[in-house]
């Protein structure tokens, strides 16, 4: 195996993932420093996944990607510490985000509703501040992407829960809601979900739905038109994932979006948005 970062590398792209990364919804100028954040983010996220480097290994590597942070590092790390420097971005996202890879290398299991957001805080939070600060919107904006945010993380964790618990022995339903239900981690294991797993998914699936409501006025809030719209179409799908996980079971019916779904909820996102903006 590779010692470097590039050698634990998946070989997932941005269009793999369940969201919108850096579309060709926003600005050119905007695209490049997200792009470049994203790469970061993806090189990290791929270490703390790999299924067979140790975690000492995996530690070794997010020091690496460190390193790049703050000068000679792993490649990734360094491309995005220089976009940060020309356009006087501010490093704390990043170091943050990779606050919550070193997290996933040593911490499996999370106690209940308030812990699960606290790694949200650094693994999802990052992500929509830094995107805002590249857009240089008003960081009072700040609690609605925060929101937004932590729900497309916990979508994730719900949507994969069982392939995290199979591949990594990670479980982010969390240890309250699992004894609410009356639900076994063991349950994740199974080909389809128990009635008490299902009933886990589904209430944290309607916390989610309290943090989509809290984002709602996110996209209209924001200054920047094309930002505004791709935070729209980000918002619409994660309340149809939701709702889709407060009926369908992830272990054995499919819950992504196909490519034509996507598509068609992102269009009467944005002509929902423009007509907002106009009428405000």
């Amino acid at each position: 195996m590779n010692s470097d970062v590039a050698g634990l590398a998946s070989g997932k792209g941005h269009k793999d993932e369940n969201f919108p990364v850096a579309s060709v919804l926003l600005k050119r100028a905007h695209r490049a420093p997200i792009m470049a954040f994203y790469r970061f983010a993806r090189a990290a996220d791929d270490v703390a996944d790999h299924p067979t480097a140790s975690a000492q290994e995996k530690q070794d590597r997010l020091a690496d990607l460190r390193r790049g942070l703050d000068g000679e590092g792993a490649a990734e790390a360094m491309v995005l510490a220089r976009v940060m420097r020309e356009r006087g971005l501010d490093p704390v996202h990043a170091h943050e985000l990779l606050d919550a890879f070193v997290r996933d290398v040593t911490v499996n299991r999370y106690a209940d509703w308030d812990d699960l957001i606290g790694y949200c805080r650094l693994s999802a939070m990052p992500v929509g501040r830094f995107v805002l600060d590249v857009h240089g919107e008003d960081r009072a904006l700040w609690p609605l992407s925060d929101a937004l945010c932590a729900a497309l993380q916990v979508i994730n964790h719900l949507q994969d829960c069982a392939k995290d618990y199979r591949e990594l022995d990670r479980v982010y339903l969390t240890a309250e809601a699992l004894a609410a239900t009356g639900a076994a981690i063991a349950d994740l294991a199974a080909d389809r979900a128990t009635p008490a797993l299902l009933g886990t998914i589904r209430q944290m699936a309607s916390q989610t739905e309290a943090l989509l409501r809290t984002s709602a006025p996110f996209a209209v809030a924001i200054r920047d038109r094309r930002l505004g719209i791709e935070v729209a179409i980000i918002q619409r799908l994660a309340e149809d994932l939701t709702r889709r996980l407060m009926v369908r079971d992830p272990l054995s019916e499919p819950v992504h979006h196909s490519t034509g779904e996507a598509a068609w909820l992102a269009v009467r996102a944005m002509l929902r948005q423009m007509f907002a903006r106009r009428k405000r």
